[in-house]
């Protein structure tokens, strides 16, 4: 049995920047500009998603703010390199250090960039950053069981999917999902790097 000797860097707030994209630490300057990237399609309104309701960007912010003091969370801001505008949001969370084990999520970003680059860049810097700079074993993602997109998305990347947790989660409208779980270990990475070099290559970014 291999023993575990957690991250080799603590998670902490840091920029990543790359390819389009530049990942800053999210914070309350925020507020306006996350509101912002919501109204670009009324995000809100799609049941299997977090995307704050209007006036609620400055609570979402806080909320992830006390999980980046707790330990659990770090949370990112999704930046266009070009024009500085604000194009959604991500985080780590689910930190668990003694495994060296974190997921993606809380990710969303504004309609006109879905479809885009964006999702696969910001992909790319969060997992080179979780297992080449933080020495992650294991890097997980979790959706809605009908947020099909998300599923689709996940496993373009080259994620496993785990299994599904039944009834585990409260929605929006105050209905429970399932929850449908996704993995990339360690050793998959260097693939998993490769594949997703090559769709950006595709997008000439």
């Amino acid at each position: 049995m291999t023993k575990n000797q957690g991250f080799l860097n603590t998670p902490a707030p840091c920029t990543l920047t790359g390819h389009g994209v530049r990942l800053e630490p999210l914070s309350l300057m925020h507020d306006a500009g996350l509101s912002e990237a919501a109204r670009d399609g009324e995000l809100w309104n799609l049941r299997v998603t977090s995307v704050p309701e209007p006036g609620q960007a400055g609570a979402y912010i806080q909320t992830a703010l006390d999980g980046l003091a707790a330990g659990h969370m770090l949370p990112f801001v999704v930046i266009d390199q070009a024009s500085g505008k604000i194009m959604g949001t991500t985080r780590y969370h689910d930190i668990i250090a003694p495994v060296a084990r974190l997921e993606i999520g809380y990710t969303w970003y504004a309609k006109s960039h879905h479809r885009s680059h964006v999702n696969t860049a910001c992909k790319l810097l969060l997992l080179t950053h979780a297992f080449d700079s933080l020495g992650a074993a294991v890097v997980g993602w979790r959706t809605d069981n009908f947020n099909f997109a998300s599923q689709r998305a996940i496993e373009r990347l080259g994620a496993k999917k785990d299994g599904i947790i039944r009834h585990s989660a409260l929605r929006r409208d105050g209905t429970v999902r399932d929850t449908v779980m996704y993995s990339v270990i360690a050793g998959e990475w260097p693939e998993i790097r490769d594949h997703l070099l090559y769709q950006l290559k595709r997008h000439a970014c």
